[in-house]
């Protein structure tokens, strides 16, 4: 049996009985699978009910890893982990689904002599070359994963520590890779354009003469196609794109777009790729089934148990719980207190950038997106915004998880792909800068725009802004139709007059008074923050029976006083109150909060005439 295999490593050796698993989940999870697989067999089950299934393996390392202290154990896998982090060890990827690439066979389960064996979770096959009736195809699912647009370095702690972590979990000090490896591995490109990469053959063989798992699987909704690389400019380049494989989850557990962190087996072989080349070149009588990703080029992982992120799961510091509204009203006061020295002592914009950094969608009526809060600042220039603007900028991306700032000129819009297009010659999902992680926040500068003509893919990149912070969704070009997929991004545009080509829910003119000096921000206060934005954006919301009276009151009110209001404005108000409260920590509305936000929006419209 592998019991011996997986005994040898590891710093548990104790029965699952006797309070821990006989096995290292770390540095041999295969060892752990094939365990699993032959106690079932042993048990009397049959290799045919399991079906691709699962036999007992998914639950030992839900067990194992249930909670965030033995998530952290895991190496993240990045382009330094990936230079001593072993094949067929225990990896997570944290990645958006920029791609969804069909379905593959594979022999998921094989006799060897009289014994059943397993190849899930696995791309080396160990089964003979001879085909047999004794085999069991199953299935899985390919997602392209890349890194997550905008994400800001301080998500993630670092890789030496999660290095250190590793080694002293699996109680050996790994050897380094040579040289020419991390060359290798140094040297790949992330943005590998689509005519390189079809300079590299990659010829699957027939199942009765490989050892891969391309070599054994027939693939479904994949063709003789490159694959796109391209990530999009924001993508941090400490992060590298993924091939993961997905086995045992229903398909509307998992979306394009989604935030995923996902663990399982990694398979990455740098060495072997001139060799598999050459090999490929000389095998030409060979049936070609597909071109795959080849493992030298993006790392394969194969999925064991994954779980979708939330802004939580991104903060350094030990999520707490909240144990009075007393620690959201200190928070609060001094994250206002840093927004308001930043944008030179406007304390009402400070208020409105607040409610818009906790504002989310949180459902949807017909086409409107509920609970948005687009933030229009005016009155900017060129230079105000090279202070006000830029050190607000920085300030966002030390908050949030998921920041991007784009100049909105002429030749921009003219210029760049901002949905996503599919490509049928590939097959694949080219994506755009707009193919974005919910919850991501976009910052645009539109002082940059000088008097122009907008060419036909200017007029169609400004339309789908316009949609996109109307609706909160984007249409996705598929060439002969095109399809709206719902969004989340929280957009604010910096502009001199009212902009015109992205109309925001909320128009402020910025009236700074100074130009303060930076204050260094300790660290301490800094994880507060994110806490703080995190926790409060997650908030639920309702509105009491008494105060729901008086906001109906009010809103007539405010309406005969004033015809030009309409529906969107007064469902901005309820948005808005929705926001306050939650910046207090409260999921209910009071009467203080809803004549606070009556207050802020007077002021607001006073600075308007």
């Amino acid at each position: 049996m592998f019991a011996s295999q997986i005994l040898q490593r590891g710093h548990v050796s104790r029965d699952p009985e006797m309070g821990g698993p006989p096995y290292d989940c770390l540095a041999n999870p295969l060892g752990a699978v094939r365990f699993t697989f032959e106690k079932a067999i042993s048990s009397g089950s049959d290799p045919a009910s399991f079906d691709g299934g699962d036999w007992g393996a998914v639950d030992l390392f839900r067990h194992l890893f249930s909670d965030e202290a033995a998530f952290s154990q895991v190496p993240i896998l990045d382009s330094s982990s990936i230079k001593w982090v072993q094949p067929n060890s225990l990896v997570r990827f944290r990645g958006m689904i920029q791609d969804m690439l069909g379905n593959e066979f594979y022999v998921g389960a094989y006799k060897d002599g009289s014994t059943w064996r397993t190849n899930k979770y696995s791309d080396v096959s160990q089964f003979p070359s001879a085909s047999s009736p004794d085999m069991r195809i199953w299935e899985r699912r390919l997602l392209y994963c890349i890194p997550i647009p905008g994400q800001n370095s301080w998500t993630e702690p670092s890789s030496e520590a999660l290095k250190n972590s590793f080694m002293d979990l699996t109680g050996e000090c790994r050897e380094k890779r040579s040289r020419a490896d991390e060359e290798m591995t140094d040297s790949m490109d992330l943005n590998m354009s689509e005519s390189d990469f079809r300079d590299s053959p990659a010829k699957k063989m027939r199942v009765d003469e490989g050892h891969s798992s391309s070599s054994e699987s027939l693939v479904r909704g994949t063709d003789n196609a490159p694959m796109n690389l391209a990530i999009q400019p924001a993508v941090n380049k400490d992060y590298i794109p993924c091939l993961v494989k997905i086995y045992d989850s229903p398909e509307a557990e998992l979306k394009l777009n989604d935030v995923i962190e996902f663990i399982g087996v990694l398979n990455f072989e740098p060495d072997s790729v001139a060799d598999r080349d050459a090999h490929d070149e000389s095998s030409e009588g060979l049936e070609v089934d597909t071109v795959q990703l080849p493992p030298g080029k993006v790392p394969r992982l194969h999925c064991i148990i994954h779980r979708k992120l939330e802004a939580q799961h991104f903060l350094c510091a030990p999520l707490i719980e909240p144990k009075s509204p007393q620690i959201f009203k200190e928070i609060r006061e001094s994250l206002m207190k840093h927004l308001t020295g930043l944008l030179g002592n406007d304390y009402i914009v400070a208020h409105f950038v607040l409610l818009h950094l906790l504002s989310k969608v949180h459902g949807r009526v017909d086409n409107v997106a509920m609970g948005k809060l687009s933030l229009n600042l005016m009155r900017l220039n060129k230079e105000s915004v090279s202070i006000f603007g830029t050190r607000l900028s920085h300030a966002l991306k030390s908050l949030l998880p998921f920041t991007q700032s784009i100049p909105l000129t002429i030749e921009y819009l003219n210029t760049t792909s901002l949905a996503p297009k599919k490509d049928y010659q590939t097959n694949r999902l080219v994506t755009g800068i707009l193919q974005l992680a919910e919850g991501t926040h976009l910052t645009f500068d539109e002082t940059q725009l000088e008097p122009g003509t907008l060419n036909s893919v200017g007029v169609e990149n400004a339309s789908l802004l316009k949609n996109l912070l109307e609706y909160q969704k984007l249409e996705y070009d598929f060439q002969y139709y095109k399809m709206e997929m719902p969004a989340d991004v929280q957009m604010l545009i910096f502009s001199e007059g009212k902009s015109n080509i992205m109309p925001a829910d909320v128009v402020v003119p910025f009236q700074p008074s100074e130009v303060n000096s930076l204050e260094e921000i300790a660290p301490e206060a800094a994880e507060s923050w994110r806490w703080y934005l995190a926790t409060c954006r997650s908030l639920s919301h309702s509105i009491g029976q008494e105060i729901q009276q008086v906001v109906e009151n009010d809103l007539v009110a405010a309406r005969q006083a004033d015809r030009s209001l309409g529906s969107q404005d007064l469902s901005r108000l309820l948005t808005m109150a929705r926001l306050m409260s939650a910046s207090y920590g409260e999921t209910t509305l009071s009467l203080e909060h809803w004549q606070m936000v009556l207050e802020l929006e007077r002021l607001r419209r006073e600075r308007l005439k």
